[in-house]
């Protein structure tokens, strides 16, 4: 970061972030969409697949289920067939069992309301030792349940950072988690609207084949439009 020159990145990160958020909207981060459990399970289902998918997958399984402790005492075999919309639900079925029991387990009840009080650091380590959870699903639960200054990084802020030169076009998408924070300040607000704006962003326009780079509000903050889409002219 600091060859490239780490004021003129924040500069640049603070540009995009007021485009982006006038052109997608400024959104609450209070209150949370969902509760803290719902949103953590339905991270973990919601990797490598569609909103619409995962949100059938949760829907089948809690009709099915009811609560946390019936998920967690479910029948692998059952889960992962209720839970099939979501993709790779034959491993995702046994870490939601895993995770729930290790919860209940360790918290005497299906309750993660406990991180309210950590700091983000302590958070994330807890989050990510729990069965499925990688850094950008602890990241996501910690932005969107309890306001910590975390940076979730999903496939389309990881694309959008990198075209636009937020980040090394090589820069993995867990190193990205900790870059990003180096050039955004840490106010959760400003976290949680440069996420929902890049991924409306990364759906919308900056999307992963031909992307729609004349209609792009930022294309003259981009490296990639300079780089790659001028020259076809």
């Amino acid at each position: 970061m600091a060859a490239i020159g780490l004021e003129t990145l924040k500069q640049k990160a603070i540009a995009m972030y007021d485009i982006l958020v006038k052109a997608y909207g400024e959104r609450p981060l209070k209150p949370p969409r969902r509760t803290p459990m719902v949103e953590l399970i339905m991270t973990i289902l919601s990797q490598r697949t569609t909103a619409a998918n995962e949100k059938q997958a949760f829907d089948q399984m809690w009709a099915r289920y009811g609560s946390w402790e019936a998920i967690r005492d479910a029948d692998v075999n059952e889960l992962t067939s209720l839970i099939a919309p979501s993709n790779y639900a034959e491993s995702k079925a046994p870490h939601i069992k895993a995770t729930l029991a290790r919860i209940i387990e360790e918290r005497g009840e299906a309750s993660i309301d406990f991180l309210e009080d950590t700091n983000a650091e302590e958070g994330l380590i807890w989050l990510m030792s729990l069965p499925g959870v990688g850094i950008k699903t602890a990241s996501l639960v910690l932005l969107f349940n309890f306001s910590k200054s975390v940076m979730p990084v999903d496939t389309h802020v990881h694309r959008v950072s990198q075209r636009t030169g937020l980040i090394p076009l090589k820069m993995t998408a867990e190193k990205a988690h900790v870059a990003l924070l180096e050039i955004l300040p840490a106010e959760p607000h400003i976290l949680f609207n440069f996420h929902v704006s890049c991924l409306r962003h990364g759906q919308q326009i900056c999307t992963f084949a031909a992307p729609k780079c004349p209609k792009c509000p930022i294309k003259h903050l981009c490296d990639y439009y300079r780089r790659v889409y001028i020259p076809k002219i």
